[in-house]
């Protein structure tokens, strides 16, 4: 595993992610439009905005991204972060690149003082799930999505 390293997305990564980013879409079934696609991309690399992303790099080529949002709490003074997306390029999982994401995260957070780091996932995704289930149990809360835009 010395051989992947994480970092965070620079502007010259966005074809990179590009094709990550298709390919999450396409495990989760799910499109977006292109100017969403463009809007996320560009908060990712914008250093003011609480978005931001953590690219595993294998060969000088991305293969994974964790894409978080840091934001405040009520419950608390420090802030948390809210992993809201991981993926791995299918030709790269097992090599433990999810977890090195993960893992990257934690570093962080410790380093930086946020209260937790926390994620959602579907329910059947059952590879995922194991490797979660290292870090801790899911909780249980249930999610509520009230759609707002047509």
């Amino acid at each position: 595993m010395n051989d992947i390293s994480i970092r965070t997305a620079r502007a010259e990564d966005k074809a990179a992610w590009l094709t990550l980013w298709q390919g999450y879409l396409t495990f989760y079934g799910s499109a977006i439009a292109p100017d969403v696609t463009e809007m996320t991309w560009s908060r990712i690399i914008d250093p003011i905005t609480p978005v931001f992303t953590r690219l595993a790099v294998v060969d000088d080529r991305p293969v994974g991204f964790a894409t978080c949002i840091l934001h405040p709490r009520t419950w608390a003074v420090e802030p948390a972060c809210y992993l809201e997306d991981l993926f791995v390029d299918e030709n790269q999982r097992g090599r433990g690149i999810g977890k090195r994401l993960i893992d990257d995260l934690i570093a962080m957070g410790r380093r930086d003082g946020w209260t937790n780091l926390y994620w959602h996932t579907n329910k059947d995704n059952e590879t995922a799930r194991r490797l979660y289930d290292r870090y801790d149990k899911a909780d249980n809360f249930v999610r509520y999505r009230l759609p707002l835009t047509p």
